[in-house]
């Protein structure tokens, strides 16, 4: 890493005492204008409305951790969340059931098949891991048994007090994921037989398709990822939103199954926990540091967002924040017994 990089991790790590966010401020600027021109990739068509999504919007936002906020490009336009809302269903589920009761629904082990596929793990008969369809839709059922009709209005509230704002449902595209989602139907019927919930199938799709249609911008999910970095608690607002245990659970299966099958490489290039969503959204967690919104509809193959791995990729380069970059000092714990 050269000496550039390593000046603004410290400005990163010590803010000017003017309260200024200088470097970082510039970086971001920066960071948007290299990649402002890129246009490969396309946006997700497989849901109707999020085909008509203007393709070359582009917005990055960093979530600080006493709450301010460092944003470039379009970072205040609303999309809908999609995958990404997996991370935090999963991590309320935790927090209600615990680790070892939410493994009874859901496994952590990485996947390696698309991420709609109607399969389960045939050693123990239940979804992989809760960031691919079968495991977030397990998730959505253990919680509507658990919290019956209020289960999405819980939902919304735990995102919403992630994100410091009240966060609404996209009607039009949740009619667009209810009306097409015959794929995940199916997945909800194999849920049911396999025991994963014992309740309606459409009720649990309702909340599924509602929780990705919540809209959100790079701003919130900025805030959010500082949330989780933050170790549960909004920098924002003071307000706990999720207990320490299951933050480390959540970025825990965000690290190893976040992006879809583009997971192994985000881990080796980008080293954060990380959620991807095909509404063209990503979100990224420093521990203890920053979270990291980006929103690009173009998107690869695997479904990740083009400009947002991108961005990501150039970010953990230039501040050292892979989770095994040689800047890391490792624990203060140890390193004071050492």
């Amino acid at each position: 890493m050269d000496e550039t990089s390593i000046r603004v991790q410290h400005v990163l790590a010590q803010p000017h005492s003017d309260g200024s966010l200088g470097e970082l401020e510039v970086l971001t600027e920066q960071l948007h204008a290299r990649y402002l021109s890129n246009q490969d990739g396309a946006v997700a068509d497989y849901i109707p409305e999020l085909s008509k999504v203007a393709p070359d919007q582009f917005g990055i936002a960093l979530g600080l951790p006493d709450g301010r906020i460092v944003s470039a490009g379009d970072a205040s336009v609303e999309f809908t969340l999609q995958s990404i809302s997996k991370a935090y269903t999963y991590a309320l589920l935790l927090d209600m059931i615990g680790a070892d009761e939410a493994l009874k629904t859901v496994g952590v082990q990485p996947h390696g098949e698309p991420f709609n596929t109607i399969s389960l793990d045939a050693r123990s008969n239940r979804p992989f891991n809760p960031m691919v369809n079968t495991g977030a839709i397990a998730v959505a059922g253990r919680l509507a048994e658990l919290l019956g009709a209020d289960a999405f209005e819980r939902i919304l509230h735990s995102f919403s007090q992630a994100a410091a704002r009240a966060l609404t449902v996209h009607q039009v595209v949740f009619e667009s994921e209810r009306d097409t989602g015959h794929r995940n139907r199916a997945i909800g019927h194999l849920l049911r037989a396999a025991g994963a919930f014992d309740i309606a199938v459409d009720a649990v799709l309702d909340i599924y398709f509602r929780q990705c249609s919540i809209l959100v911008t790079a701003v919130d999910l900025a805030v959010m990822g500082a949330t989780l970095a933050n170790l549960g608690v909004n920098p924002i607002t003071g307000t706990r939103v999720f207990g320490i245990d299951a933050v480390r659970q959540t970025l825990s299966v965000m690290f190893t199954c976040g992006m879809y099958d583009g997971a192994g490489a985000w881990a080796c290039k980008v080293g954060l926990p990380a959620k991807s969503g095909v509404g063209g959204g990503i979100l990224a967690v420093v521990n203890r540091q920053i979270g990291v919104g980006v929103f690009s509809p173009r998107l690869d193959a695997n479904g990740n967002s083009v400009r947002g791995q991108l961005c990501c990729a150039r970010l953990a380069e230039d501040l050292g924040l892979h989770a095994f970059d040689a800047l890391n000092p490792g624990s203060s714990f140890l390193r004071g017994m050492l």
